[in-house]
């Protein structure tokens, strides 16, 4: 049977009493280069230790509690429960984010407006045949905070994929370089754009490489994130399932209906903003 290895990151002794105890730590007190977040931590790990082929590795931030709602048991019940050995699993919260873009590089650049350029040329270095504003992800292969657990051969993948980003930013030679480095607003802070980049190249793999076989925790069961567009959850599971459909048969009339129903929630949204802003002023 494999055996699982799952880490969560602890930067302070804070963060390390308050990690689940069912989780291996890793410990990243030094925090030698913050401006890389979670990548350095696991990167070093990656680098410096021979996984085994059969196993399973994962390395959740100290924020996996927070953001999912899942402790260490609930992780393991579920990947033990798994009779297909899966490459990878998936415990990706923010179903709102996921569901509401046709893919997460939009949503990226919804959110970081400033980095969409970033973003954009650095989808192309990993994956030069994806067109990136034309990809079309779902919920099984979308991929938030890097909350997935795979076997050695996913994550060498993903090791390599995201060196290519490394060198670019570590050498600062480059435009782009530039911009990776730049910093984009995130929960009131700045943080790197090369962050939320590294965070996305998971999925990036996933929709590309179709040969891996990935099972993804019921994301409808985890916590939405604070958008305007979580207060329309019927809405968020029709478009998810639009963009399934239209990833399994190819027929360009789902996408259509995504796009109308997509629109649709963005009226609302505006609406709703404008009449928040009415009796804001009336008050």
């Amino acid at each position: 049977m494999a055996r699982l290895h799952i880490h969560q990151i602890f930067y302070s002794e804070e963060t390390r009493l308050e990690n689940d105890p069912g989780f291996l730590g890793l410990d990243n007190l030094t925090n030698l280069r913050p401006d890389w977040r979670e990548y350095w931590p696991i990167r070093n790990c990656l680098l410096n230790n021979k996984l085994v082929e059969d196993d399973y590795y994962g390395f959740f931030s100290p924020k996996f509690k927070s953001k999912t709602n899942l402790s260490a048991e609930d992780v393991y019940s579920f990947i033990n429960a798994a009779t297909d050995e899966p490459d990878v699993f998936l415990f990706s919260p923010f179903f709102d984010q996921a569901a509401f873009s046709l893919n997460i590089f939009q949503q990226a650049a919804a959110v970081h407006d400033d980095s969409s350029n970033a973003i954009a040329q650095s989808a192309i270095i990993i994956a030069p045949n994806a067109a990136i504003n034309e990809v079309v992800m779902d919920s099984r292969n979308i991929v938030y905070c890097n909350y997935f657990v795979a076997k050695p051969a996913f994550w060498k993948v993903w090791l390599k994929s995201c060196e290519l980003i490394f060198s670019i930013a570590e050498e600062n030679a480059t435009v782009l370089g530039e911009r990776l480095n730049s910093l984009t607003n995130h929960d009131g802070g700045e943080v790197s754009t090369k962050v939320f980049i590294i965070e996305r190249v998971a999925s990036l793999l996933l929709f590309t490489q179709k040969h891996w076989k990935v099972k993804a925790f019921n994301p409808w069961k985890l916590p939405n994130s604070n958008s305007y567009a979580a207060g329309y959850p019927d809405d968020l599971l029709l478009m998810d399932a639009l963009k399934i459909a239209y990833n399994t048969q190819g027929y360009p009339e789902y996408l259509s209906m995504f796009i109308q129903v997509q629109d649709a929630i963005v009226a609302k949204i505006a609406l709703e903003k404008k009449n928040h802003a009415e009796q804001a002023s009336v008050s």
